[in-house]
């Protein structure tokens, strides 16, 4: 079959077993913020919660989409959450289904501009397993976003699968591409350590639009005319795909339930991320909700026959 059948935790919602926290900065407001991410009940999904506004909620929903330029951030009534993709990017391929982030600013840290830091912290407290079911949104027909040259499609698939292929027109980085059924501990080996990056010729600009006001060579990787500022260069060679796939997981999150299907980007961002995941959930006739007993038995079948 799939990966779905390696591990029963699979076929339940989980949460974390105590809550953990972390401190830095905000890669676009350069602001310094902390983070507690709490256990929460079954049904609850993820949920941003700024202490510094009396707890105004902020559901991690693509209901909420805001902005989508150089990240992915939310807004409810006015409140917003900024650069939510990699902490979100790694609830949904650690297997968190419900928690409550509890933040005291408008930007979710960068840390070292990577998920690994987050991936830890759910290391240090493991998760819970409730025992409700959980539910998978099951792809049923292809979806395609195409834009100038730039396409995400999403086809039927009984695994969460990615394929993802970027082009940068700099030597260590040109086209790169990867592909790979998306599993905690492959993502947490491959996908999660990738850190954001960015090319020494866009930075003035960048800073002239109010972004990357906390960026350093200590949070994001950076490439100047033919090599990388960082000392310690790059963690793969392929570190701009990889992160490319770990940003484009943090947006698929958005669905709100974990995804079986095969999703293709080919030199998508944000803006198209999230516009795939508007497409299929405006249409119920592209998904079905299935749980895993239901998927497992359905797989079961066609292998019998």
């Amino acid at each position: 079959m799939t990966h779905l059948d390696e591990s029963s935790s699979l076929r339940f919602e989980t949460t974390l077993q105590r809550p953990v926290e972390a401190t830095g900065v905000g890669l676009h407001s350069g602001v310094p913020v902390k983070i507690r991410i709490l256990p929460a009940p079954p049904s609850t999904g993820i949920v941003f919660v700024r202490t510094d506004l009396e707890g105004f909620q902020v559901p991690a929903s693509w209901r909420h989409v805001a902005r989508v330029s150089y990240a992915t951030s939310l807004m409810r009534q006015g409140v917003l959450i900024s650069t939510t993709e990699h902490l979100l990017s790694v609830f949904y391929s650690m297997g968190v289904d419900n928690a409550y982030v509890e933040i005291d600013n408008l930007e979710v840290p960068i840390l070292d501009g990577s998920g690994l830091p987050y991936v830890r912290l759910l290391e240090s407290v493991g998760l819970k397993t409730f025992r409700r079911f959980r539910r998978y949104l099951h792809i049923r027909r292809p979806v395609t976003v195409e834009d100038r040259g730039k396409r995400i499609s999403i086809l039927p698939a009984e695994a969460f699968q990615l394929t993802c292929e970027v082009f940068f027109n700099h030597p260590l980085v040109g086209r790169q591409s990867l592909e790979m059924d998306v599993t905690p501990e492959r993502y947490a080996a491959e996908i999660a350590p990738a850190r954001t990056f960015g090319f020494v010729n866009e930075l003035d600009q960048m800073r002239d639009m109010g972004l990357i006001r906390g960026a350093s060579l200590e949070n994001a990787v950076c490439f100047d005319g033919h090599d990388v500022m960082n000392p310690e260069g790059l963690r793969f060679p392929d570190e701009c795909c990889r992160h490319k796939a770990l940003d484009l997981i943090g947006d698929l999150a958005l669905i709100g339930r974990p995804l079986l299907g095969h999703v293709v980007a080919e030199r998508a961002g944000h803006a198209m991320h999230t516009a795939l995941v508007s497409r299929i959930m405006s249409d119920p006739s592209l998904y079905e909700i299935l749980s895993f007993d239901q998927l497992a038995s359905r797989v079961t079948h066609a292998l019998v026959s």
